[in-house]
């Protein structure tokens, strides 16, 4: 054999030893800027190094400062076809050149910080500062501008975040892609953007099946369901953006009463007659509902209730309280797990007593009050285990906090807004999902208007604003 038949034999023989392109390395995935200069696509790699060239021309493009908003536009629509075919490990590759490639300048942003450290004068400072700013709007920052242009564009990129927040929170890879839509939505979406709008039962269909599909308190079950919370006495609002303009953001159903509600059973009643709207003092918040994952960190909720209230004003002046009836979505986990803590502040003789109610023996153990708990709606009142749970909701309401803020995330929402802890209800919601949460507890946060920056200054200080019925249930009164 001659030297060329030799290295031919042996050539062939090597290729067909090595694994092919698309299969070697099958667990590992190169580094971004290895995969762009590469020729062939390796392993997990979701994108051939081609692809992955267009998306970063195409993603130039469309960041270019020197081109129009309606160019740089057409080239965001360019990568908005291919995203809504590609897989989810596709997107991820572009969610990696967004975050690796478009990052602000480091050597421009370090220059106009070293300026803005020796500007002395108030002109100097100004203009530095102006320079410092320009330097820190980083070309992901226009990219992502530019995908908001095109019709579609504002619905593409909150759905875009809703992915990255479906990702596992130990994943880092994509946080600074995130953080720059977090913060591009809060200016986006304020509320001077924001439309008010009533929603009623002669809205839209397609509107109305939002209110159905977006429903996160209390399932709509049916039409009939729906049609009897948008009753005479009854109102729902929503703020809408224009670019998402047949979808609200969040939206609020209100029941317009005689008292302040002590059970969403009678407000979900579709056979109930309606309220006479001549005798109405109170507007109830049972429900409200962020539509968009994409969304969260932004907002929506204090503005909402604001602008709700001032409205109900307008169309129902006799109106004197503002409240909500509300679930407890912790309790039953927080007891779960610091249930035992919890109950060590008991003296002997009130462990005694529960012990006994309970058949267990003392000091009880609040796994044995979690499953009696189960059975709570028949528990009579001024019980000894009714008295119990009832204690441990007070202590969950009006105490627990972290970082200066109550632990129940819809304490912390309505705190936040200035409301207060008002009253526990018992039996408040008997569904499946009212037993789950918090054994069917409810619990109403008071608006008092002339209060609302007083709770707020109490919250500051790490202080729950709650009523004297709560501090009285804290004491076990």
């Amino acid at each position: 054999m001659n030297v060329a038949s030799e290295w031919f034999s042996r050539s062939m023989s090597l290729l067909r030893k090595s694994p092919p392109a698309t299969e070697a390395g099958a667990d590992t995935v190169r580094p971004l800027a290895q995969r762009l200069k590469a020729t062939l696509r390796r392993g997990a790699e979701a994108n051939p190094p081609h692809v992955l060239r267009k998306l970063l021309e195409d993603l130039r493009a469309a960041a270019d400062e020197q081109v129009s908003e309606v160019e740089g536009a057409r080239h965001a629509k360019e990568v908005m076809a291919w995203y809504a075919q590609a897989t989810a490990a596709q997107r991820q590759d572009l969610w990696l050149l967004l975050c690796e490639l478009f990052g602000p300048d480091a050597q421009r942003i370090e220059a106009a910080r070293a300026q803005y450290e020796k500007a002395k004068t108030p002109t100097e400072q100004g203009q530095a500062e102006i320079a410092l700013r320009k330097a820190l709007v980083s070309a992901r920052t226009r990219v992502l501008q530019r995908f908001s242009v095109p019709e579609g564009g504002m619905r593409f990129l909150v759905n875009l975040r809703a992915e990255l927040l479906a990702l596992p929170k130990s994943d880092k890879r994509f946080a600074a892609l995130d953080a720059e839509l977090e913060y591009l939505f809060s200016t986006w979406f304020d509320v001077a953007f924001l439309e008010l709008r009533r929603l009623s039962w002669d809205s839209p269909a397609s509107l109305l099946e939002k209110l159905i599909q977006y429903e996160a308190v209390h399932d709509i079950r049916s039409w009939a369901d729906l049609k009897n919370r948008l009753d005479s006495d009854r109102r729902c609002y929503g703020f809408f953006h224009p670019r998402l303009p047949n979808e609200p953001l969040i939206f609020v159903e209100v029941a317009l009463l005689d008292h302040m509600a002590a059970s969403i059973t009678p407000l979900l009643d579709e056979t109930a007659a309606p309220v006479d709207l001549a005798k109405a003092t109170t507007a109830i918040f049972y429900s409200i509902s962020n539509t968009q994952t994409g969304l969260r960190g932004v907002s929506f909720g204090n503005s909402l209730i604001k602008h709700v209230v001032e409205t109900l004003l307008a169309e129902f002046p006799k109106l004197k309280h503002f409240a909500t009836l509300s679930p407890i979505p912790g309790l039953r986990g927080w007891l779960s797990k610091q249930g035992d803590a919890l109950l060590a502040q008991w003296d002997d003789k009130r462990h005694q007593e529960v012990a006994k109610a309970l058949k267990t023996q003392a000091p009880v153990k609040v796994a044995d009050l979690i499953v009696a708990a189960d059975g709570a709606l028949e528990w009579k009142e001024d019980t000894v285990l009714r008295k119990a749970l009832a204690w441990c909701a007070a202590q969950y309401l009006a105490k627990e906090v972290k970082d200066s803020r109550p632990l129940d995330p819809v304490a912390r929402f309505h705190l936040g807004n200035g409301a207060r802890v008002e009253r526990l209800n018992w039996g408040g919601d008997p569904s499946t999902k009212g037993m789950k949460q918090a054994f069917g507890l409810m619990v109403n946060y008071l608006y008092d208007l002339k209060r609302l920056d007083k709770h707020r200054a109490l919250l500051a200080q790490g202080k729950l604003p709650v009523s004297a019925e709560m501090e009285s249930l804290c004491k076990g009164k």
